[in-house]
C-alpha cells in the first residue's frame, strides 16, 4: 500500500499462477509469422501498428551545449552521460530497449541522490496537508519505483551476469531509501497531524484510507523502533532483500543447468507431436544437434514447464519420467546453488523481524496487512482440507485401479500419477490437451479475451506495437480504450525463454494512474501494466498453440491487469492494485479464469488455427465435464502449500533439530494422499514464499478464490445466456471491484458488487466438493 507499495511493487505482484513451477523455453523462430493473424487479414485489430502514443511524451530534459564555461569539459561530459541515462526518463514508458547493465549503477544512484535530496527538503518544511505531504511524497516514491521497476523487470525477463552484478551492487542503497521513507519521524508525525487536523473532514474516503494505510505501514516499517532495535531491523531488511535475490538466482540457474538429450526414438514413445517438435527445436540450439527434427531427433528436455510437463503426462518411458521428476523436486538443493541455508536464514530473520515489531510470529505480522486474520486463514484451509482430502483419496484410488487394469503392477509412484491420470481422463472424457491445442492459437485467444473485456467492461483493446520500446522482439504492446479514448496501455511477453527469463507468470505495474502526473490536457497519467507468461512458444511455422491451462493463465493475468488499468481512482497511492490487501488482490484474476468455460467466450476464440472451425459442441461438453476432474487432488495440493507456508512462519524455529523438510513431511501427513519422497526438496524452488511476496500469504489464493467464485456466481444467478444481464453485471463488477482499487476496504468493495459478504458455497460447488464438505 501507498509509498511502501510503490517501492515494493516490483517484487510483490508476481507469479500469479498458484504453483511453484519454473517455466522456461526452447528456441523458436522470428516474430512476424508467430504474431500474424491466423484467421484474418493484416487489418485485424491485433495486427502490429506503428506510431507514437499521444498521451505519453517524454518530458526528459538534457543538458544543452550552452552550459556555464565554469564547468570543466570532463564534468560536463559526465553530466551529459548521467542525464542521457535511459533510467532517468520522465516518460511513463521505460526505455526497455536502451537500458544496459552498465546504466544501472550510475542511473539508480543518480535517482537515489535526487530522491534523498528531495526528501531532505520536504522534511525541513512539512505541512500536514494532502498537498503538503502526500503529493510530494508520491513524487519521490514514483520516480524511484519507475526507475527500479525497469531494472527489476529486466532482471526477471532478460537476466544475465552483468545485470545481476549491477543489481546486487545498488540494491542495498535502494533498500536504504525505502527504509528512510518508512522510518521518517517527521513524515510519520505529519501524517498523524493530517489525520488529527482540520483537513481530515474534507478528505474523500479514498484519501482517508490512503492515510490510514500509510500510518499502518509506517509502524510495520519500524518507525517506532529506536537505537539498536532500529539498526537491527534495518540490517534484517537488507539481508532479507539479498536473500530473496539469491534464492531467485539459484532457482533460475538450477533450472537452466538440467538438460536431458534423448537420441533413441523409443525413449520418447507416447509424447505428442507438439512436445517432440518443441524438444527437437530445443535440441537444435545445442552444439552438434543443429539438424534435429521432430521425427528423428535428437530431443532435448529441461525443467522448463512446457518441456517438463508433457514428459510427465505422456511419456511411456517410466525411467525418463522418474529422472525428470527427481530432478524437479531436488532443484536448487545441492552444491553452490543450494537454497536450504537461504531458506533457513530467511525464516530466522523473518521471525526476528516480527519480534522486533511486537508480533508473536511472522505470520501474525503478515496478517496485519491482509483481509484475513491468522485464525480465519487457518480455518478456511482446514475447511477446504476436510472437503478435499476424501475426494483426493478417491482420485488416487481411481487412477491406481485404472492403471492396474491396463497392466501396471505395484503402487503408483509420484512420476506415475500424472501419466496414468491423463490416460484415465482420456478414457473417461475422451479429451486431451493435444486435442484442444489446435483450437487455442495465441492470436485467436487474445482476440477472444479482448472481446470478453468489451462485453463485460465496455473497453476496446487495440494493437499499439511500435508505440513503446520493448525488451524482446516477441513482446507486444496494446492500448485500452474507453468510449473511444485511451484509458491504459499494457505489454505482453508470452513465451518462456529458459536462458534469461524467470519462470511462472505475473502481472506488475509499469506506472499507476495518478492526477499528480497528468500531462497537458489530461486529468490523469494513464496506467501502464505488463503481463508476463511462460507458455508454449511457436514451433516452426505454427503459431503458439496453447494448452487449456495456458489459456486460463493468460486470462488470470489479464484479470490482474484489468484492476490496474480500469481503476477510477485518481490518487496514485490507492489507484489500481495499490493499497489492495494481498488476499483480495487475486479476486479479479481468478474471476477471469471462469470465463474460459463460457460457451460464448470460447466461441470468440476457440477455432482451429488452420481451418477456422469452431470448437465442436461435443468437445466443448467434454471440456465442461472434465472441469472438476481430480479437483480434490488439485485443491488439496494448494492447501498443502498454504498450510506449510503458514506453519513455517508460525510454529517452525530454525536450528532446533528439525529441518524444513521434516516439517514439510509432517504437514504432508494430513495434506497429501501420496507422501513426498524422503529426498523431496520442493521448498528449495518455492519462489512464491521465498522470493515472490507470498510469505505467510500463500493462503491468499484460496481466500481470494472464495471471493472470485462468489463473484462469478453473480453472473450465474443473472443468467449466462442473458446477454443484457451479463453486460449489466459486468459493468457493476468493473465499477466496483476493478474501479475502486485500494481506495475502499475490500470487504466493502465486495459488498458493493454482491450486495452481501462472500460465502464459500460457490467455490465448493465449482469444484464439485459440496458433498464432501
Amino acid at each position: 500500500p501507498g509509498f511502501s507499495m510503490l517501492l515494493r511493487s516490483i517484487y510483490m505482484l508476481c507469479t500469479a499462477v498458484p504453483t511453484s513451477k519454473v517455466f522456461l523455453r526452447p528456441a523458436y523462430p522470428g516474430p512476424h509469422r508467430r504474431w500474424a493473424s491466423v484467421t484474418g487479414s493484416r487489418t485485424d485489430p491485433l495486427s502490429r501498428r506503428v506510431g507514437t502514443p499521444p498521451h505519453f511524451v517524454s518530458q526528459q530534459s538534457h543538458r544543452s551545449q550552452g552550459q556555464s564555461n565554469s564547468i570543466s569539459l570532463r564534468a560536463a561530459a559526465m553530466a551529459i552521460a548521467v542525464e542521457s541515462n535511459p533510467l532517468l526518463t520522465d516518460s511513463p514508458l521505460p526505455a526497455f530497449d536502451a537500458v544496459r547493465p552498465e546504466d544501472v549503477v550510475p542511473g539508480i544512484r543518480e535517482v537515489l541522490a535526487r530522491q534523498h535530496a528531495a526528501l531532505d527538503e520536504l522534511e525541513k518544511g512539512l505541512q500536514p496537508t494532502w498537498s503538503g505531504i502526500v503529493d510530494p511524497l508520491e513524487r519521490i516514491a514514483d520516480r524511484m519505483a519507475r526507475a527500479w521497476g525497469t531494472v527489476s523487470h529486466l532482471k526477471a525477463v532478460k537476466d544475465n551476469p552483468a545485470l545481476r552484478e549491477a543489481v546486487e551492487e545498488v540494491q542495498p542503497e535502494k533498500v536504504k531509501l525505502s527504509l528512510r521513507l518508512s522510518q521518517s519521524q517527521p513524515l510519520y508525525a505529519a501524517f498523524r497531524a493530517l489525520k488529527d487536523g482540520p483537513e481530515w473532514a474534507s478528505l474523500s474516503e479514498a484519501q482517508r484510507r490512503a492515510v490510514d494505510l500509510e500510518l499502518r505501514d509506517f509502524v510495520l516499517g519500524g518507525v517506532a523502533l529506536e537505537g539498536e532495535a532500529r539498526d537491527r531491523f534495518n540490517a534484517i531488511q537488507q539481508e532479507l532483500s539479498a536473500l530473496s535475490t539469491k534464492f531467485s538466482n539459484n532457482v533460475l540457474d538450477a533450472t537452466k543447468a538440467f538438460k536431458r538429450l534423448v537420441t533413441d526414438r523409443a525413449e520418447v514413445a507416447g509424447l505428442p507431436p507438439s512436445a517432440l517438435a518443441g524438444a527437437a527445436q530445443a535440441a537444435a540450439g545445442e552444439p552438434g544437434s543443429e539438424a534435429a527434427t521432430p521425427e528423428e531427433g535428437p530431443w532435448l528436455f529441461t525443467l522448463d514447464f512446457p518441456s517438463y510437463f508433457p514428459v510427465m503426462t505422456h511419456a511411456e518411458n517410466r525411467a525418463l519420467r522418474e529422472e525428470l521428476y527427481r530432478a524437479n523436486i531436488t532443484r536448487a538443493s545441492a552444491g553452490a546453488l543450494d537454497n536450504t541455508p537461504v531458506i533457513e536464514r530467511t525464516l530466522e530473520l523473518r521471525r526476528e523481524k516480527a519480534a522486533l515489531l511486537g508480533y508473536a510470529s511472522y505470520a501474525e505480522l503478515s496478517m496485519a496487512s491482509k483481509m484475513a486474520t491468522l485464525g480465519e486463514a487457518q480455518a478456511l484451509l482446514e475447511q477446504l482440507r476436510a472437503a478435499a482430502r476424501p475426494a483426493a483419496e478417491a482420485d488416487l484410488r481411481d487412477v491406481q485401479a485404472f492403471a492396474a487394469g491396463r497392466g501396471f503392477q505395484g503402487d503408483l509412484a509420484h512420476w506415475d500419477v500424472t501419466f496414468w491420470a491423463e490416460r484415465l481422463k482420456e478414457d473417461k472424457y475422451s479429451i486431451s490437451d493435444e486435442e484442444l491445442r489446435p483450437f487455442f492459437a495465441l492470436p485467436n485467444v487474445l482476440e477472444g479475451l479482448f472481446k470478453l473485456a468489451n462485453r463485460l467492461f465496455g473497453v476496446t483493446i487495440e494493437a499499439a506495437d511500435g508505440q513503446a520500446p520493448i525488451w524482446h522482439p516477441d513482446v507486444r504492446f496494446f492500448a485500452v480504450k474507453k468510449d473511444g479514448q485511451p484509458k491504459a496501455y499494457f505489454y505482453l511477453d508470452p513465451y518462456s525463454r529458459p536462458s534469461e527469463k524467470r519462470g511462472g507468470a505475473w502481472m506488475d505495474e509499469v506506472c499507476g494512474q495518478s492526477r499528480l502526473f497528468a500531462q497537458d490536457g489530461q486529468s490523469v497519467r494513464l496506467p501502464v501494466a505488463h503481463m508476463v507468461c511462460n507458455q508454449t512458444p511457436p514451433v516452426g511455422d505454427k503459431p503458439s498453440l496453447m494448452t487449456f491451462r495456458e489459456v486460463e493463465t493468460l486470462f488470470h493475468e489479464f484479470g490482474h491487469a484489468s484492476q490496474h488499468m480500469l481503476t477510477q481512482q485518481e490518487e496514485g497511492l490507492i489507484a489500481g492494485i495499490r493499497g489492495v490487501e494481498w488476499d483480495a488482490v487475486e479476486l479479479p484474476s481468478q474471476f477471469m479464469e471462469n470465463w474460459c468455460y463460457d460457451r460464448q467466450t470460447l466461441d470468440g476464440f476457440a477455432r482451429h488455427y488452420e481451418t477456422g472451425e469452431k470448437l465442436p459442441e461435443d468437445l466443448y461438453q467434454r471440456l465442461l465435464a472434465a472441469r472438476t476432474y481430480r479437483s480434490g487432488s488439485m485443491t488439496l495440493r494448494q492447501v498443502h502449500f498454504a498450510l506449510l507456508d503458514l506453519d513455517l512462519h508460525t510454529n517452525f524455529v530454525p536450528g532446533q533439530g528439525e529441518s524444513i523438510f521434516d516439517r514439510d513431511r509432517k504437514i504432508a501427513e494430513k495434506a497429501t494422499v501420496l507422501p513426498p519422497l524422503p529426498e523431496d526438496r520442493f521448498l528449495c524452488g518455492f519462489s512464491h514464499i521465498f522470493a515472490g511476496g507470498y510469505s505467510a500469504g500463500y493462503f491468499s489464493y484460496k481466500w481470494a478464490e472464495v471471493l472470485s467464485a462468489d463473484a462469478f456466481a453473480a453472473f450465474e444467478d443473472a443468467g449466462l445466456d442473458d446477454e443484457a444481464a451479463v453486460k449489466e453485471t459486468g459493468r457493476r463488477f468493473a465499477n466496483t471491484v476493478l474501479a475502486l482499487g485500494g481506495g475502499r476496504a475490500p470487504h466493502l468493495v465486495f459488498e458493493d458488487f454482491r450486495g452481501r459478504q462472500p460465502t464459500v458455497d460457490a467455490l465448493l460447488r465449482h469444484n464439485n466438493l459440496v458433498t464432501a464438505a
